[in-house]
């Protein structure tokens, strides 16, 4: 029998998990400075961030349920919203610890001076020397027994009830007036600055392999110590400010100790100052310990150098990472301001908190699988509020934690794309279920684009001045196809560029051999082809203009043209050329035919290679097989080295599409990368205009168009002219 790991943690061990990662700086360190911007509404700040912090709070309650095995915010994020998203979260939260590990030293060393008579000058020296023996006993592997981390959050619970019931007696009313002296944009300063007090509201999630009955006591923990914790903070800072002068209470390095000496005499001062030691340094320990191993399980899915994860021989912890850690420590102690320290542990953990609502939402309309036992009530609306609501706050704090935020999120993508991209091949439920609503739009359009059948479908072939008739009959036969199944008609005209000092008037009335030999056999044709068919010739002085105008003044829904030749000068490159300036101004859709032969259509080959396919291709595909008699082949460019979620969801949009098909559907792949194109005689393929271009570059230098051996009917549909460009680039992206 292998090994098993004993779930033995209940309720009360998660309670005391949970709140002894919690109590710590928010509350010994943080009120002074937070007074100091909103005045005695701090109080209501502590209450405005517990509930800030619930939606974060119960959406990793959902996902520990889920992965119980897992454990730590970073995982969740990675797994929920991808690599990208994943290394931005790893770096985030592994500076919110470090963080709230220099603001736990920097904070509590002057409690500890209170036990000597020294210069306050020597706090950082001191707390920088904590700060290396705290990193020499993680490096050399020490570990705080559990039994003793029950031991420090009884004495520091003890210590403070004591405070609030000593204290409370003595508040003087008079000390809350005026009460939001800082307004409103105070209390959201200060609630953003004293956001970091609740981080260690979801600690438990870490362990969450070890916990008895997760699905019961996972949440009960997480929600019972933050309901405990933000009552606790709430009376604890309502008598500090009650007690104290508010300017000796914001200048103060202790302000636990301040209030306690006017309430609760030399007792009281070394019960707080006592509880303050032992909860700061246990906080400094465990965010050395914890943010030590962002970066190494970050190396273990290849986001970091493999360096982060070596392990110690000698001691057997990942050494690397936590020098690393100790390195960012010590710095930040030496030159980063308390009050700077504390805004940016803040930042971090809100732009962490956000990324957990988020990565719910993923992990739910994912097509992965995710089976918690606790579901998050209403969601997805307290996801949503949890995660606008914590954007709202980090603009609210000032320009350093705001900038700092959005340098962290910089420098993650910049990382990621600089060494990690490469290094990995996974995709987070985001990006599945992003896929998943982007397919199902795509087929809705298909649906409405071939369910709607216009009164009378109509094509207009437009022709040049001189053009062979069987280049003409293949162009007539195609639109034929297309009119024909939607009761339609088809209108072949020729157009006529006159210089600009030749009147119109004068050239349209002349009527040469060669009109009369075009109007004969275009009407031979539509008999052949057993459609109506209106033929002309339109004279003009710009004959792109008079193909857009013209195609709008007949009620044209297609406008059919030959495929010019795609090696444009450098004038057409810089310019543009004719084709390119009617696929811009054409109201109705636009197709480019070039002809290979069109004897006998067997498969309609069906291609994008990037995102979705367009619901005029497959109209346009679906019409043409159909009166061939032929089957339609749907092919994927981006089917090779795709992943098995992709692939997935590529295969259930696939079969959504073929059931809105009226003939036989078969799917595959086609890919350019090298290697021959699986291209016969018989086949005709249809693509979109952006498509055909694509396929002509080859993205691995091969041309799928140039190799093909049938026709080629390129299609800019009506998605293609209605679809915003980030629409269309999100379809490419998620496909």
């Amino acid at each position: 029998m292998g090994k098993t790991l004993e779930r033995d943690l209940g309720i009360y061990s998660v309670l005391a998990i949970s709140i002894g990662a919690m109590v710590g700086s928010g509350i010994f360190i943080l009120p002074a400075l937070a007074i100091d911007i909103a005045g005695p509404a701090v109080i209501l700040a502590y209450v405005i961030a517990g509930v800030l912090v619930l939606p974060a709070a119960l959406s990793k309650s959902e996902m520990a349920t889920a992965m119980p095995e897992s454990g730590g915010t970073y995982l969740f994020i990675e797994r929920g919203m991808g690599p990208l998203l994943g290394t931005v979260a790893g770096i985030g939260t592994w500076f919110s610890l470090s963080f709230k590990g220099a603001l736990a030293l920097v904070g509590g060393v002057p409690y500890l001076l209170l036990l000597f008579d020294v210069s306050s000058s020597v706090v950082t020296p001191v707390a920088l020397a904590l700060a290396a023996l705290l990193v020499l006993v993680n490096l050399v592997g020490a570990k705080q027994t559990g039994r003793l981390q029950v031991v420090i959050v009884v004495l520091m619970l003890a210590a403070l009830v004591w405070f609030v019931l000593g204290g409370t007696p003595s508040v003087q009313p008079a000390n809350y007036q005026p009460f939001f002296s800082g307004g409103v944009g105070g209390l959201l300063a200060a609630t953003g600055l004293i956001f970091v007090s609740y981080a260690g509201v979801t600690k438990i999630a870490s362990v969450a392999e070890e916990v008895e009955n997760p699905g019961r006591n996972i949440p009960l923990g997480i929600l019972g110590s933050l309901v405990f914790t933000t009552l606790l903070y709430t009376l604890i800072v309502a008598v500090m400010v009650g007690v104290t002068d508010r300017g000796a209470l914001a200048a103060s390095s202790t302000p636990m100790a301040l209030a306690a000496e006017a309430t609760l005499g030399t007792p009281g001062i070394v019960a707080v100052v006592l509880a303050a030691i032992l909860a700061l340094v246990s906080t400094a320990n465990a965010g050395v310990l914890s943010s030590s191993r962002y970066p190494f399980a970050m190396s273990r899915d290849n986001l970091v150098p493999p360096s982060l994860a070596t392990i110690s021989d000698r001691f057997g912890t990942p050494s690397t990472s936590i020098t690393l850690t100790g390195v960012v420590l010590l710095l930040l102690i030496a030159f980063v301001p308390l009050l700077e320290i504390a805004k940016l542990a803040s930042a971090f953990q809100l732009l962490v908190f956000v990324l957990i609502n988020v990565a719910v939402i993923a992990f739910r309309e994912g097509n992965v699988e995710y089976e918690p036992s606790f579901d998050s009530p209403l969601y997805p609306w307290m996801q949503l509020f949890g995660a606008v609501s914590g954007l709202v706050l980090l603009t609210q704090m000032g320009t350093v934690p705001l900038v700092g935020a959005v340098v962290l999120v910089g420098a993650g993508v910049t990382w990621y794309y600089v060494y990690a991209h490469g290094r990995v091949d996974r995709e987070g439920a985001a990006i599945d279920a992003v896929r998943q609503e982007v397919a199902q739009n795509a087929v809705d359009r298909t649906q409405e684009t071939i369910g709607s059948t216009a009164d009378e479908y109509r094509v207009l072939v437009a022709l040049p001045n001189e053009i062979s008739k069987d280049r003409e009959r293949s162009l007539v036969r195609v639109a034929a196809d297309l009119a024909r199944g939607r009761d339609g008609r088809v209108i072949v005209s020729r157009f006529d560029e006159v210089p600009d000092q030749v009147p119109l008037a004068h050239a349209s009335e002349i009527q040469s051999p060669a009109d009369v030999q075009f109007e004969r056999q275009t009407t031979e044709l539509g008999d052949d082809f057993d459609v109506t068919v209106d033929c002309g010739t339109i004279v003009s002085h710009d004959t792109k203009h008079a193909v857009v105008n013209y195609a709008d003044h007949s009620g044209a829904d297609m406008v059919l043209m030959e495929q010019p030749d795609r090696s444009a000068s450098v004038r057409e490159r810089l310019l543009g050329n004719d084709i390119d300036w009617i696929l811009r101004h054409a109201t109705c859709e636009v197709a480019l035919f070039e002809d290979r032969g069109l004897d006998d259509i067997e498969t309609v080959e069906l291609l994008t290679s990037e995102g979705p396919y367009d619901p005029t291709k497959v109209a346009v595909a679906d019409a043409l097989a159909s009166q061939a008699g032929a089957e339609i082949h749907l092919s994927h460019e981006s089917d090779a080295g795709a992943s098995a979620a992709q692939e997935t969801s590529l295969r259930e949009y696939k079969s959504q599409i073929a059931e809105l098909c009226s003939v036989p559907v078969k799917t595959g792949g086609l890919v350019s990368d090298g290697g021959d194109i699986p291209a016969k005689t018989g086949e005709i393929l249809i693509l979109s205009v952006e498509d055909e271009a694509a396929a002509r570059v080859g993205r691995g230098g091969n041309t799928i168009v140039d190799n093909w051996e049938g026709s080629v009917l390129a299609v800019h549909g009506r998605d293609s002219m209605r679809r915003s460009r980030i629409a269309r680039a999100l379809d490419r992206w998620v496909f």
